[in-house]
């Protein structure tokens, strides 16, 4: 063989090679991006076609503005566009002292955002499942409610709507708590036993039986005669055991394999104190009446705590990355990295407006942008102006807010301890922080040239 002859038989060698890899990774390509196309990853604002400069600039001058005026002494935002966390930034500290700054993983405390990341997924999959009727009568899901006259026939897309005419809110540490402030041994012990089993927090412990009182405590609360949008959190107190008697499987535990284990979730769940989390847990309030200490690593609201640390009103710990998972399957309604969990129809439903003639803005368990949102100035939306009607979330009282927006595909996730020192800080509500921020990434899209 001549040398040419064989220098033309190894390029051709090569070049068939050349073209084999291409190909593979051509096809483990598209494979790769079959599985992950509505995964969460990284990228920058200007990937998705927004003005990093002036995001950043914005965030920061609204961030500093916050911690400066005690709005919150430290907060975190995450940000994703077009399934792409494009912005995700930690400011300031736990506290005040200005000892342990705040850092991209911690932990907070939910609040009321328990409600949509919680009790919602638990219920939309027994709704897609055939085993939870909208219009059937929550009564026949709740069975002490077929007893109750003003209770029997409201029905379950009424209250999740918050349209039923509930009561918003019992102080239930109101029943376990003397009028000079020290709690009641019949209901709280300072030592857990066979029957004070459920923790509130550090040395403190609920009988079992105040489960039943609450329950109980619920059904005499008074229903207005007038159907009217009025926010309440009852019944989310119900949840846990509803679903259990539906599915047979403890409430925190279908929770964590049906959807936070399989998202990858590790860290969102209850009672975060039990666990062994390299995270730092972000404290809430300083108590000055019922734990009578910093309150961290268990949770703030007490009908949640007396319940345990479990319930669907609040009680439940997060990261921002475990929240915007979550909240990127809502937005992809029900999908996340190639996997269905709920049906399409369902997050459908629950995410529209039920009530608009009654004025009542709610979703199903979701909040929605008040009525006529997009016409009004910013110091008065809620949330940014600019956010579509078929956009959802909740907020939460300690200092917590999610949002996704289907038609610009964006989610939002801002978190904070605006509790800290105490809850009569009302900044972060005042100074509209939450909506700036928000309106922020509407603003930021980038003019395309002509």
């Amino acid at each position: 063989m001549t040398i040419a002859r064989l220098v033309k038989k190894n390029l051709s060698l090569l070049f068939s090679l050349f073209l084999g890899l291409i190909q593979a990774q051509e096809n483990t390509s598209v494979n790769l991006n079959m599985g992950i196309a509505d995964e969460l990853s990284y990228a920058s604002p200007a990937a998705v076609g927004l003005d990093s400069v002036y995001i950043y600039t914005k965030v920061d001058s609204i961030m500093a503005l916050g911690i400066r005026e005690e709005a919150f002494p430290g907060a975190q935002l995450l940000v994703a566009k077009q399934g792409k966390v494009i912005f995700h930034k930690a400011y300031g500290y736990h506290t005040y002292d200005n000892i342990q700054p705040v850092t991209l993983n911690d932990i907070y405390d939910m609040a009321s955002v328990t409600k949509i990341t919680a009790a919602l997924p638990a219920l939309m999959k027994l709704h897609g499942a055939g085993k939870l009727s909208l219009d059937k009568p929550f009564s026949d899901y709740w069975g002490p409610w077929k007893k109750v006259a003003d209770k029997t026939d409201l029905t379950v897309r009424e209250i999740l709507a918050h349209q039923a005419g509930l009561e918003p809110y019992i102080v239930f540490l109101n029943e376990v708590t003397k009028k000079n402030g020290t709690l009641k041994r019949r209901w709280v012990h300072h030592k857990e036993n066979s029957k004070y089993r459920n923790q509130a927090f550090e040395n403190l412990y609920v009988n079992e039986r105040f489960k039943k009182k609450i329950y109980r405590e619920i059904s005499k609360s008074k229903v207005s005669n007038e159907k009217k949008y009025t926010y309440s959190g009852l019944t989310f107190l119900l949840v846990p055991q509803i679903i259990e008697n539906l599915t047979g499987i403890e409430y925190s535990q279908y929770l964590r394999g049906h959807f936070y284990d399989p998202l990858g979730n590790k860290t969102m769940g209850f009672k975060p104190k039990n666990k062994s989390f390299s995270n730092a847990i972000v404290p809430t309030e300083i108590d000055t009446f019922f734990r009578n200490t910093l309150t961290k690593d268990w949770v703030h609201d007490e009908n949640a705590a007396l319940m345990g640390g479990i319930s669907g009103n609040a009680g439940l710990f997060a990261t921002a990355e475990d929240l915007a998972r979550l909240m990127q399957l809502y937005m992809n309604y029900g999908t996340y990295g190639g996997k269905r969990y709920l049906e399409e129809e369902t997050v459908k439903e629950f995410i529209k407006v039920q009530y608009p003639d009654n004025d009542n803005r709610r979703g199903l368990g979701f909040d929605k942008p008040l009525l006529g949102n997009d016409t009004l100035p910013l110091k008065e939306a809620y949330p940014a102006p600019q956010a579509s009607a078929e956009s959802f979330g909740h907020s939460g009282f300690t200092g917590t807010f999610v949002w996704a927006d289907p038609k610009d595909q964006l989610v939002f996730i801002f978190l904070s301890n605006r509790v800290y020192p105490s809850r009569a800080h009302r900044n972060l509500y005042d100074l509209n922080i939450r909506t700036t921020l928000h309106s922020v990434f509407y603003k930021a899209q980038k003019a395309t040239p002509n």
